[in-house]
Formats: structure tokens, sequence, C-alpha cells
């Protein structure tokens, strides 16, 4: 199974804010943070968290962190249930947990599990640059 995951949003170790501090500390304990990476995609501002979508028509590219999972199938059951992922039942929440292709500052390029946000985007707004950190530096 794959053990890397792309995070871009509250379980970020800069985040800081109180949405996922419980689940930002557990990930921390549970992995090994592998630095900072992008993919191709639009990061849209929900309120107080972000979603991520791929594969709508020529991407811009989303920031965000690379990090490597101790146990993945037993961190990844608790953040499937972090991101609303009822095992089961598709297309229920918000989210669903796909492999993406993510680019390192040194150019390679790894698969890696993110969490992809499927509901419509009509009501919510482009976070400018692709960075949910700096989206919440401006706030």
């Amino acid at each position: 199974m794959n053990d890397l995951l792309f995070i871009y949003g509250t379980l970020m170790a800069a985040a800081g804010d109180k949405m996922g501090r419980v689940e930002r500390t557990r990930l921390a304990r549970e992995s090994r943070p592998l630095g900072p990476a992008t993919t191709a995609g639009f990061l849209y501002d929900l309120g107080r968290y972000p979603g991520l979508v791929v594969g709508a028509g020529p991407a811009g590219t989303v920031e965000g962190e690379l990090v490597r999972l101790a146990d993945p199938a037993r961190s990844l059951r608790w953040l499937d249930a972090y991101e609303g992922i009822v095992p089961g039942e598709h297309d229920q929440g918000e989210y669903r947990r796909a492999e993406i292709d993510v680019r390192l500052p040194s150019g390679a390029s790894v698969c890696a599990w993110s969490y992809l946000y499927v509901k419509s985007i009509e009501r919510a707004r482009l976070v400018a640059g692709g960075s949910w950190l700096q989206r919440i530096v401006r706030s």
C-alpha cells in the first residue's frame, strides 16, 4: 500500500488554526514529514477548510506537504473518517481519497494519496496561488 500522503489544508503542520488540531497532532505522530510538494489542480476555499479539485481542464498549482505514513492502513482509516468518507457509501461525502501525482522541489514526481473535493464548487472561492497557508495568513 502506498505510504505517501499529500496534505494541503488543515492537516498541514503550519496550519495552526483550531480546525484539525487533534488530527494534525495525530498525523504528526504517525508520519514523517518529507517537505513541501505541489500538485496540478485548483484549491477552493470552503469556509473553514479547503478542497482540492483535479482534472478540470488546464490546472493551476496547489501547494502542500508530503508525509510518509508509518502504518498507512491504520492512518488512512481514521483520515477517511475525518474527511467524512464512509466505507461502501460512494458519493455521500465531500471528499474521496485518490492517488495523485505530486511534484517535489527537486522536480521529481511521486504518487501519493490525497483527499479530493467532489461536490459542487459553484459557491466556493478559488484560492489564488493555490496555497491554503497563504490564504489563512491573509485572513
